[in-house]
């Protein structure tokens, strides 16, 4: 292996993972993680476009592994017991213990390439987005203030360290010295609450989704078990307010709600060091180390009373995006002038919060009307019937577009038009009357990614 090899992770999360990602790092070696519940094609797309040479699997999923890989030299397979290896790849153990005296020392700067991250594929193709070692010194004070890990936090964050979310929260409480929990299997309420328990964790992190589960599994099961959690914070979607409650009522703590990209970083933040006021499906303020804006089209800052682009400045020392492998026009169009465009729409208000309005594709233009889905996603789910709901515009000849919304319901209901028209209501009385969906067709699973992003593409597409 030489400096800036590309070697690639296919691991669920367990200890050689971490052994893996270290390593290669201290050899100088490009990072490319890998999401275990890719299929063959997913790997083989990854594989070769970031002309990765090695790659570190686990025997549950060699199989995955499609055989011809361009480029692809060894694969280390982690073994699960007595099973007999392909006549090409090496048993990981093994591996570790031909290694003999100390390695040799490779020396890094903060702005050489570290990790190349294939974003979720919520609006096409996935890129590889190039990150530099900078992506973990600018986390440190992300965990030390939003996150608020103290010395003594024994820190646990469910999320797959194959997308950026939960590689950030791996490794940046370890920078801090932390304890963090590893847990292989998959997630559950009781689980959850019995890892809680056991492993005494005080500081918690992961996906609405999650939260979301908690609180639908009732407060039976959480007086079960002795939870002590001091501080509590979650990315990926806006929070409910009815989550941020049940937090409140059973862990005596809120949900701290986060915002962020692969290319940028966790930039606007509820900041749980501060005793500061939460607004439920707030993304709070922007980070005191990085310049962010809300911006037009055109690159020109707006006041942020209308939804407009997140945007943050690249000239700053921790900015660590180094631009997409392989495509050059597409890190071009990332850019005006001296801000990276991150494609989310953001407002704020007359206090400086920002609120998450969608994604650029994703605001409906009707009957003049500018309208982002999130707020009508969120005051959607507030209705007892949904369990969750996505919004896009579809075309129409007099408006330009209307608001649709596609709804899961909660499986105690019944897709009924005398439902659907009570939740149209149920909107309309909540927000202004332009935003209300004058479509609503129920749905049995939403569109997503692989990191659970809705795909908004897919269901405008549906509505053609």
């Amino acid at each position: 292996m030489k400096t800036g090899d590309r070697v690639a992770t296919l691991l669920p999360r367990v200890p050689e993972l971490y052994i893996a990602l270290l390593a290669i790092w201290k050899a100088g070696g490009v990072y490319v993680p890998l999401f275990t519940a890719f299929g063959p094609e997913a790997i083989r797309y990854r594989l070769e476009h970031s002309e990765t040479r090695f790659l570190v699997t686990h025997g549950q999923f060699r199989k995955n592994v499609p055989e011809g890989i361009k480029g692809l030299e060894k694969v280390f397979v982690v073994k699960m017991g007595k099973e007999t290896l392909a006549e090409n790849d090496v048993d990981f153990q093994e591996g570790l213990n031909v290694s003999t005296g100390k390695p040799e020392e490779i020396k890094v700067n903060p702005d050489d390439l570290a990790i190349i991250l294939y974003t979720s594929g919520s609006t096409g193709m996935p890129k590889g987005a190039m990150l530099s070692y900078k992506f973990f010194i600018y986390h440190v004070p992300y965990v030390r203030y939003a996150v608020w890990l103290k010395p003594e936090d024994r820190f646990w964050c469910p999320a797959d360290p194959a997308w950026a979310y939960g590689l950030l929260q791996a490794f940046a409480p370890l920078l801090l010295g932390n304890s963090i929990l590893v847990y292989e299997g998959l997630f559950s309420p009781e689980i959850c609450y019995k890892l809680l328990e056991k492993y005494r964790i005080t500081n918690m992190a992961y996906a609405p989704t999650a939260f979301r589960a908690l609180a639908a599994a009732g407060d039976e099961l959480r007086k079960k078990y002795k939870v002590n959690l001091r501080a509590i914070s979650s990315a990926g979607e806006p929070l409910t307010a009815d989550t941020v409650r049940w937090a409140i009522n059973n862990f005596g703590t809120a949900i701290y709600d986060h915002y962020g990209f692969t290319e940028g970083g966790m930039l606007v933040n509820n900041y749980n060091c501060c005793d500061m006021e939460i607004k439920p499906g707030s993304m709070g303020f922007p980070v005191p180390w990085h310049r962010v804006a809300l911006v037009d089209k055109d690159g020109n800052e707006t006041d942020g009373s209308e939804p407009s682009i997140i945007a943050i400045d690249r000239n700053q020392y921790g900015f660590y995006f180094k631009g997409y492998w392989k495509e050059e026009e597409k890190t071009k169009d990332a850019y005006k002038e001296n801000w990276f465009i991150s494609g989310d729409l953001a407002r704020k208000d007359k206090e400086g919060y920002f609120w998450f309005e969608g994604r650029y594709d994703d605001v409906i233009t009707s009957a003049g009307y500018r309208i982002g889905p999130f707020e009508i996603e969120n005051t959607l789910v507030e209705h007892e019937a949904v369990a969750e709901a996505a919004v896009v515009g579809k075309p129409d000849p007099i408006k330009g577009e209307i608001v649709k919304a596609y709804v899961v319901l909660k499986p105690t209901y019944r897709p009924t038009l005398e439902l659907g028209e009570e939740i149209k209501l149920f909107v309309k009385q909540r927000l202004s009357k332009h935003q209300y969906p004058r479509e609503i067709e129920f749905i049995e699973v939403l569109p997503k990614t692989e990191s659970g992003k809705i795909q908004r593409f897919k269901l405008r597409e549906r509505s053609i």
